[in-house]
This record gives C-alpha cells, sequence and structure tokens, in this order.
C-alpha cells in the first residue's frame, strides 16, 4: 500500500467529509522520513483538536510523534520550503485555554514523544553555578524528581507542575517564587530551537541572541523548544507553609509589597495570595477551591463568614539542616510586621517536593469527582500596582459580586526587574504589577464566565487601568498590536526572519500573513 493509501485510510470517519479529495493531499506527498511518525489515529487527532481549556476545537490533519529532533525539523522544514506551507504546533501537556496550540488543517507534534529523549544531567559551569538540560517535553515534576536526587532544585516554579518545560518558557512561567527569582523565562541559560525554518540551532544570551529572547515568552511563534538549559540552586529539605488572613484589601496588598521588597535571605522565599469572595461556598467547585483553607490549616469559623470577602496571603520559608533552628525566628520577625486579621494565622511544615507539587492533590480530588475535564475560562491578567485598587473595586467588589467565580481566585506582586525586557513576554510599565487569575472551572454555562471575563477586560480598558494579559488569547490583529505596544515592530521583524511563512502556533491567531516583499517565494503563506 502506498504511503498516501496508508495515510489517508486512516483518516477518521467522522472527520472524512472535510478531508476527503484534495484538501488534504499534501499528506500523501510527505517524505517517507516524516510520514513513518505521522499518525492520522482518531484518538490522536481528537486529542491534539483540543487542550485544557476546552473552549475550542480545531481539527488537524495529522499528528507528529517525533523520535528525535530531525523528526521536527524535518516536517516543519518540508511545510517552510512547499508551494502551499501547512501550519505546524508543538503540543505539550495542552494546558492552554484557548486553543493556542491547535492546528488547523495542519500537523500537531506531539512533544511528549520526546521525554526519553535526553537524559537528564545536572553539571556546573566553570563558575560553579549548576544547571540541568532538560527536553522541551519533559514536565516539570519529572525535573523535580531528577534534580532533588543530587540536592538540586531550579528556581523558579509554577503553581501546576505537570506542565511541559517547552509549554511555559513559550508563555513566561510564575508562581510565587518570582518576584525573587523572576519567571521561568528569566532562568533559561541556553537553547536548542528548530526555526519555522526547519533550522536546529542552538541560542542563549550571548549567541544567537535574538533567537533566545524571542522564543521567551514568544508564544510559540519563532521556534520549537527541544533542549532547555536550566538554572540550579541547593534544594531546601523543608518549608515553612504560613497562611494569615486579612479583611482589608489595603491592607493584604501592602503587606505583600513590603515582602517582596526584600530578599530571599532577608525575607520570604515564596509569596501568593488569594481572594475568597462574599457568599462563595468555599468547597469542591473549582481547581483549588478549598486552598484557602487548606487542612490541617485551621481558622476560626468566623473566617469563613459568608458575608465577607476576605483575602489570604500565603508565604513559605525555606530550610534546611543548617538553618532549622532559625526558621522559627526568621518567620516570628516578617509576621511581626504584618498587619493580618488577630489571630488569623496558621501554619504548619512539609517537604520541598510536598510543597511544590501541592496542586496535584486538587486535580487528583477533582478527577475522581469528574470535575477535571471541563471548560475551563480562565482569566489571567498582570495589574500595574497604580492600578491594583480600581481594580479590586471594579472587578471584585462590582463585576464578580454579581456571580460566583466557580475556582480559586489568585493574587500576588511581582518585581518587574526580575524581567528581561528583551524577551517576548508583555508586562505593564510600572516597577511592581499584580498577577490576578480568575481559575474557573465551569461544569455547565462556561459561556457566562466567558462572557464575564470579556466585560472585566472592557471595564479595565475603559478605565485604562493597563492591564497586560498573561496566556493571552486575542483574535485581532490591533490587539495584539495594543498588548505588545511600541515592541510590535521588534516582534515583526523576529517573526519574518524566523518563520517567514507563518506557520508556526497559528492557533495563537497573532500575525496576519503574508508578510513579506512581494518578490517572496512564499508569497502563497499562511492567511
Amino acid at each position: 500500500m502506498s504511503v498516501t493509501a496508508t495515510l489517508l485510510d486512516l483518516i477518521p470517519a467522522s472527520l472524512s467529509a472535510t478531508m476527503v479529495g484534495p484538501h488534504y493531499s499534501w499528506l500523501g506527498r510527505l517524505p517517507s522520513e516524516i510520514s513513518e511518525h505521522i499518525t492520522m489515529d482518531p484518538t490522536a487527532i481528537l486529542d491534539a483538536s483540543t487542550d485544557f481549556g476546552r473552549l475550542s476545537q480545531a481539527h488537524p490533519a495529522a499528528v507528529l510523534l517525533p523520535t528525535s529532533i530531525n523528526d521536527i525539523a524535518n516536517l516543519i522544514r518540508h511545510s517552510y520550503q512547499s508551494q502551499h506551507p501547512f501550519p505546524v504546533s508543538a503540543k505539550g501537556h495542552a494546558h492552554s485555554t484557548h486553543g493556542q496550540a491547535q492546528a488547523q488543517d495542519g500537523v500537531v507534534i506531539e512533544m511528549m514523544s520526546l521525554k526519553g529523549f535526553y537524559n537528564f544531567g545536572c553539571c556546573s559551569d566553570a563558575e560553579g553555578s549548576w544547571y540541568v538540560d532538560v527536553g522541551g517535553g519533559q514536565l516539570w515534576i519529572e525535573v523535580l524528581h531528577e534534580t532533588i536526587k543530587v540536592g538540586l532544585s531550579p528556581m523558579s516554579w509554577t503553581d501546576y507542575l505537570y506542565l511541559t518545560v517547552g509549554g511555559t518558557l513559550s508563555n513566561g512561567g510564575i508562581s510565587g517564587q518570582s518576584f525573587i527569582h523572576g519567571p521561568q523565562i528569566s532562568n533559561v541559560l541556553e537553547m536548542d530551537i528548530v526555526t519555522g525554518k526547519g533550522e536546529v540551532l542552538t541560542c542563549s544570551s550571548m549567541h544567537n541572541s535574538d533567537l533566545f529572547f524571542a522564543v521567551l515568552g514568544g508564544l510559540g511563534q519563532f521556534g520549537i523548544i527541544t533542549r532547555a538549559r536550566i538554572a540550579l540552586e541547593k534544594a531546601p529539605d523543608m518549608v515553612r507553609w504560613v497562611r494569615m488572613l486579612y479583611s482589608n484589601f489595603y491592607e493584604f496588598t501592602k503587606d505583600q509589597e513590603y515582602l517582596i521588597s526584600l530578599n530571599g535571605k532577608e525575607g520570604f522565599n515564596y509569596l501568593e495570595g488569594f481572594v475568597k469572595m462574599a457568599d462563595e461556598n468555599g468547597g469542591g467547585d473549582g481547581i483549588g477551591s478549598r486552598n484557602w483553607k487548606l487542612p490541617p490549616f485551621a481558622f476560626p469559623e468566623k473566617a469563613g463568614a459568608k458575608s465577607t470577602t476576605l483575602y489570604c496571603l500565603e508565604v513559605c520559608k525555606y530550610c534546611d539542616s543548617s538553618s532549622q533552628d532559625h526558621v522559627d525566628e526568621d518567620v516570628e520577625r516578617l509576621i511581626s510586621e504584618l498587619h493580618y486579621m488577630p489571630g488569623m494565622l496558621a501554619m504548619k511544615d512539609v517537604s520541598y517536593v510536598d510543597f511544590l507539587n501541592r496542586v496535584h492533590q486538587d486535580e487528583l480530588e477533582l478527577r475522581s469527582k469528574g470535575l477535571w475535564n471541563v471548560p475551563h475560562p480562565w482569566l489571567c491578567v498582570f495589574v500595574p500596582r497604580s492600578s491594583i485598587m480600581e481594580f479590586h473595586d471594579v472587578v471584585f467588589k462590582g463585576i464578580l459580586s454579581q456571580k460566583k467565580t466557580p475556582g480559586p481566585i489568585i493574587i500576588y506582586p511581582m518585581n518587574k526587574n526580575k524581567w528581561d525586557e528583551k524577551m517576548s513576554a508583555a508586562v505593564p510599565a510600572e516597577d511592581v504589577f499584580y498577577s490576578v487569575s480568575l481559575l474557573r472551572s465551569a461544569a455547565h454555562d462556561w459561556e457566562v464566565h466567558e462572557e464575564q471575563n470579556m466585560e472585566i477586560l472592557s471595564a479595565c480598558e475603559k478605565r485604562k487601568m493597563g492591564l497586560k494579559a498573561y496566556l493571552p488569547h486575542y483574535k485581532e490583529e490591533r490587539e495584539w498590536k495594543e498588548h505588545f505596544g511600541e515592541r510590535w515592530d521588534t516582534l515583526l521583524d523576529r517573526k519574518l526572519k524566523f518563520d517567514p511563512t507563518g506557520i508556526l502556533a497559528t492557533g495563537q491567531k497573532i500575525f496576519r500573513f503574508p508578510l513579506v516583499s512581494s518578490n517572496s517565494p512564499h508569497q502563497t503563506a499562511l492567511k
């Protein structure tokens, strides 16, 4: 049987009406070194057509299951050199929420097929700094488990560790350590990238730096990350995990801002916060819904009064055998400067690994209740410090008070000087800005929450609060230009340099093609 027949015979029957004939004829022309790694299995197609958000579907023509970096490069190079290039997107753990990693009528690369390609190895450079080389398809939980074996750990994390390295580095990668160490993209030393031309390039801040900075936070637009060298530090043994409740939002934010002004030795090693809306029922209605009162955190029952919106400050102090004797003193010194509600403090000691993997317990609970694989109309934004009080009044006290949010609301500040402006990620202009995330899980009526998200963004834009979306999903080029601001031209130049036919990550809907000159052989690039 020919390669063409083999591939076309595997088209899912449910999709055959749109795939029969010349629509996907290019699949039959794939060279054997590519076609032998291509699948059109219905399950694989369906899996690649959706994501964690479950808000949209976009069916690819096929899925690539690579066994080497060359498999990825060959596919992209073939598309780039074709008269009619086809979309190519890299899929990690598919934790995007609005189809950003989908490739309508193209090929989705299943990056986790490469999980065994790189062997973990922690090394040190000439200056004695530690690092680990990991594959773009590795999960961060795997990175943690391997590095902890030798007493080392990455410095910056995400709250949920079952995400791929390439996925978070394409966005930013933020958590409660970001105020000290910056996002994950600020802790990358070197990468191997497959560009939109099919080139395999090694890059760093000193070598192929334009590509390096383009890819970090670049939303998959400039290349696919196949290897990343991540900076490491000595891992602590234990975490003193502390939570405090506030009824006053101003005091809550001022205490947060004070704490992030301290360095890691003087202050806490981790800081986040939660909002518990008035009339929220406090249990089982979304990811981390019990986080504000996670057992054995035991606050007095009056802390759960439904008539009060509460703000939970969450901080951690790391320690090991050499510093354990001082952790009580350090924590007491730090919390003595804070303004939480009297008596509304709880703490416990946990292992470093258990703390970092804390959200996985929520996942297991929600899966057991059938509440994990449901629509997730998330809204994640960065809010300038100068706008956070107005944002609170308009959003928390206004829009969200009209309808309960099914899931946690996370809010914490970060220092802009920990973000490198040469990278592609867009953040507010002020020195301090807040990450605000509405992590909704909606088994029913998700459209209502999406409409509320748009209402929030519209209200903030009307008041010129200066928000920047994190995990953005705009549909119009005008919106993307506003998002990136004066850096738009730089990103456009990078796109033309590294993905001139516009085949990469088309699910982001950022660029409109063709963007190249009229005498280019690739005028027929994706539109």
